[in-house]
């Protein structure tokens, strides 16, 4: 959060983080990039992550992984995996991948 000085009064103002996101596999680094969304297919069932999520940790099942970017989606077929959220930090840790 920045803070902003306007005349005798502090405000606040949100500042703007993009996630940052890491896609990997055992033997290769697929994606590093800025996103506004990620949705992954949770254990439980698909979920999409968003600026300023809550941290989590959650194991993925075999599905597909969408990556929103300003202008486009990347869209990857995972084989189950591990995804990590913390501070707009998005690491996907994939058994394996496949690009679509």
């Amino acid at each position: 959060m920045r803070i902003a000085y306007s005349g005798s009064r502090l405000r606040s103002t949100p500042i703007y983080t993009p996630m940052q996101v890491e896609i990997l596999t055992p033997d290769k680094h697929i994606f590093s990039g800025e996103a506004s969304s990620v949705t992954v297919p949770g254990t439980l069932g698909s979920f999409e992550i968003l600026n300023n999520h809550a941290p989590i940790i959650s194991t993925l099942d075999d599905g597909k992984l969408v990556v929103r970017t300003s202008g486009s989606s990347e869209i990857f077929r995972i084989r189950g995996g591990v995804v990590e959220v913390n501070e707009n930090k998005v690491i996907v840790l994939a058994e394996s991948i496949q690009q679509k």
